[in-house]
């Protein structure tokens, strides 16, 4: 027994146009809009604001001065330094995270993202207080001859300290992603965990041990509260970029145009280097 009604057709025949999909879009409300568009303002003009008081013609002289140089060639060799310490170390801990049990990973992860929440002076008091003469690890090494607070090493220490959750995270999400079935295939065809570690696991999650890789040089080269603390603000021995350009608009160290066209140089540079990884990892996932 037929009802008369064509139940066959989709409830949105003739809403849309033959041969297009019915496409439905959430509208957002105006305030919604605005209030966005003000957050964009908030991030982005302050950065803005920086280039109209760059002098143009002299910032070729301004960030290849003494000061500026050696600044800047300490952050980028400290940053990467600091980048290897966070690999050797952060790679274990991203996959003890991913694989360990849900309340173990939960604690864990609090303890790795500390060092983002925390004020960084705190972190660098912190660090002082442990590699410090009277400190923890301090005493010992001052028996053997070494002294870690304000050398470049204590400049290492403090960028890995507050960079490494960075690459933790970035790398624990896609461990989480990517799952564990892969590696359990491989191990029941005999692949030793060295093996599936080395050519099933860290294949799998590439894009996004690139991804926190970068963010963790991108937070080393850019730190500042925790190397003053621990490093101190040397010129020419612990003065990093951010040490230089706090230090000139205090009357002190580079003049104030070299520390602006090292700012200024800084935004760039983290710009591209956003953007070349947001381009590396579509061309990846395509």
């Amino acid at each position: 027994m037929t009802t008369g009604v064509r139940t066959s057709e989709p409830a949105t025949a003739g809403l849309t146009r033959p041969g297009r999909p019915a496409r439905v879009r959430g509208r957002l409300p105006v305030w919604v809009l605005a209030l966005a568009v003000l957050a964009v303002a908030t991030l982005v003009l302050p950065l803005v604001a920086l280039f109209p008081r760059v002098e143009w013609a002299s910032f070729p002289a301004a960030i290849t001065s003494p000061e500026a140089l050696f600044a800047l060639g300490l952050s980028l060799r400290t940053g990467a330094v600091a980048v290897v310490c966070c690999l050797l170390l952060g790679v274990p801990l991203a996959l003890l995270l991913a694989r360990a049990p849900a309340r173990l990973a939960a604690v864990l992860r609090t303890l790795v993202t500390l060092p983002l929440v925390l004020p960084p002076l705190v972190g660098g008091m912190a660090l002082l207080y442990l590699f410090g003469r009277n400190g923890w690890l301090g005493q010992g090494l001052d028996l053997v001859g070494i002294s870690v607070p304000f050398t470049p090493a204590a400049v290492v220490l403090a960028q890995t300290f507050v960079a490494m959750p960075f690459l933790v995270l970035s790398l624990e999400g896609s461990l989480r992603t990517a799952g564990d079935r892969y590696e359990q295939v491989a191990a029941t065809l005999g692949a030793g965990s060295w093996t599936v570690l080395r050519r099933i696991t860290l294949p799998l999650v590439l894009p996004g041990l690139a991804a926190g890789t970068v963010l963790a040089f991108a937070r080393a080269v850019g730190e500042f509260g925790a190397t003053a603390m621990v490093a101190g603000n040397r010129p020419g021995v612990t003065q990093t970029v951010p040490m230089a350009i706090y230090t000139a608009f205090n009357g002190a160290g580079v003049d104030r145009d070299a520390a602006l066209a090292l700012a200024v140089l800084l935004v760039v540079v983290a710009l591209v280097i956003l953007i070349g990884l947001r381009d590396w990892r579509r061309r990846v996932a395509w």
